[in-house]
């Protein structure tokens, strides 16, 4: 049965290595939405770093990013909806954090921009854009410490598996922790936020259940997306986690895996 919506992870998933989507994968989106499926792109990437895909999103444009932070709408540059944390429970994962692994700096995403503390390493490619470098606490305290809609930690050495495990530990009371990256790079969202509950609630508006859904990702922050819908599939390059929840595997993301996953359902 051809599904009512094909949700897929951009990074590591549908984009390739050198972030690019594939001609193939292009032309499966399009006979997707043509025989009346509903593709939306589920990320962890924010709403600045969208550009890339306006080609190939589908007609209502819309995306969901931040981890299910943030609604966006490709095509008009637009933000239409945020789920913030509450600024004390970011600022408590920040000390929490902190305390236990001082080594530890971080990054903050919200509806104008984002800022980082002076440690944070250089790892986004747009950093100098920031609208602020200050220490976490001194962001908090500001406009932003109320619509902070990604709270992103990171550590110089740690294993990103280990940092996770301990991250949840020191925080998982304050928000949802979870990791997309390959380095130790933790994403911290609003209790109950998530690729999920996001998906969720537009499949909802939609009347759309969760069992004409299929979803496909590659790691831990996919897991939840991956468990919620009907039909989930990892990709080859998957993280180890993803591989064993999920019984349904395609090639990776350099070899179209999610154009393969499309060509099959629509034959």
């Amino acid at each position: 049965m051809i599904p009512s919506l094909i949700a897929t992870d951009l990074d590591g998933t549908l984009l390739r290595a050198d972030g690019t989507v594939s001609a193939r994968t292009e032309e499966a989106l399009r006979r997707a939405e043509d025989a009346g499926v509903c593709i939306v792109f589920v990320t962890g990437r924010p709403p600045r770093w969208m550009g890339a895909v306006t080609k190939a999103v589908g007609p209502h444009g819309i995306a969901i990013c931040s981890n299910g932070g943030a609604l966006y709408d490709v095509r008009r540059q637009e933000l239409l909806e945020t789920y913030p944390m509450h600024a004390d429970d970011a600022l408590a994962a920040v000390l929490a954090l902190r305390s236990a692994l001082p080594e530890v700096s971080f990054a903050f995403e919200y509806p104008d921009g984002f800022s980082h503390e002076p440690a944070y390493p250089r790892t986004l490619w747009d950093m100098d854009a920031a609208d602020r470098v200050a220490p976490a606490e001194e962001i908090l305290a500001g406009p932003a410490g109320h619509q902070v809609f990604k709270l992103l930690a990171k550590h110089p050495s740690l294993d990103p598996d280990e940092f996770l495990r301990l991250g949840r530990e020191l925080v998982g009371e304050y928000g949802e922790v979870t990791r997309s990256a390959a380095v130790a790079m933790l994403e911290i969202s609003a209790p109950g936020v998530s690729k999920a509950s996001a998906l969720a609630r537009w499949c909802a508006a939609r009347e759309i259940p969760a069992e004409r859904v299929v979803a496909i990702g590659d790691m831990p922050n996919d897991l939840p997306m991956l468990a919620w819908a009907g039909t989930g599939y990892a990709v080859a390059n998957a993280h180890p986690e993803v591989l064993a929840a999920t019984s349904r595997h395609t090639a990776g993301h350099d070899e179209d895996g999610v154009a393969q996953v499309i060509e099959t359902l629509l034959a």
